[in-house]
């Protein structure tokens, strides 16, 4: 299995980046994906999380309304659009798969490389 995550950068407060996580070595529609980002000094916080099967989607209180996680199965590829982006949403962003959504970073195998956010003036 390989992930390959994209589209991080530099944007300013109130902006918007989408994120991509595209996978390799598996059929998406029967996994679950998520991302998961890790600030500096912190530790690596579940975003979001999309289910292969449903399409049902979960997100973290913190990006709730400002986040949209959605897939493409032709591409095998899981999106994460953000929008009304705050400081505080600068982390190193990490997609990650398995069968089903969990939040704890220890349920995962199969983890794409980083894309740094960087939310800044």
């Amino acid at each position: 299995v390989q992930l390959q995550a994209s589209g991080g950068g530099l944007v300013q407060p109130g902006g918007s980046l989408r994120l991509s996580c595209a996978a390799s070595g598996l059929i998406l529609e029967n996994y679950a994906m998520t991302w998961f980002r890790q600030a500096p000094g912190k530790d690596r916080e579940w975003v979001s999380c999309i289910r292969g099967n449903t399409g049902t989607t979960y997100y973290a209180d913190s990006v709730k309304g400002r986040f949209t996680i959605s897939k493409d199965n032709a591409r095998n590829t899981v999106y994460l659009q953000m929008n009304s982006l705050k400081p505080d949403d600068t982390a190193v962003y990490y997609c990650a798969v398995e069968r089903a959504c969990y939040r704890d970073t220890d349920s995962f195998d199969d983890w794409g490389q980083e894309t740094q956010v960087t939310v800044s003036s």
